[in-house]
């Protein structure tokens, strides 16, 4: 089974020079933990996830939901392409401990989002089992 048989297409995104406020009413919108970051032209240059917000405003008693989202992101994104194996991005989940990662197509191009919860729900319970064991093990 391949990625884009069960990632979540259209991926919701926010730009970088939005602002954290932004970020968590649309995470609360569409209930989700996460969104990949685009630059003008819409270039994948982060992932923004609620723990990052929480442990941001935790750190920086000044830090406020007007910040841009860039200020606060994750720069270094991991990624997987929408014709991979579900098996090749589990082991891409559970090496890096991370519980979702953006889909991109052979042209650098986001198409979706691909979360240990898919894996779980259209894929396998037992490899989504492997990757969550992996991440709560490390952590």
């Amino acid at each position: 089974m391949q990625v884009h048989q069960i990632m979540s297409s259209p991926a919701q995104t926010i730009g970088s020079d939005q602002t954290i406020g932004a970020a968590t009413l649309l995470m609360k919108q569409f209930d989700i933990g996460s969104l990949p970051v685009l630059q003008s032209g819409g270039r994948v240059v982060g992932m923004i996830t609620d723990r990052d917000i929480v442990l941001g405003l935790a750190k920086n008693a000044s830090a406020q939901l007007s910040m841009e989202v860039g200020q606060m992101m994750t720069r270094s994104v991991l990624r997987c392409y929408a014709d991979q194996s579900i098996e090749t991005i589990a082991v891409i989940m559970s090496d890096n401990q991370v519980r979702r990662l953006p889909v991109m197509d052979r042209f650098e191009r986001l198409v979706g989002v691909v979360s240990v919860g898919d894996i779980a729900e259209d894929a396998s319970e037992r490899l989504a089992g492997e990757i969550l064991g992996e991440i709560v093990e490390t952590r």
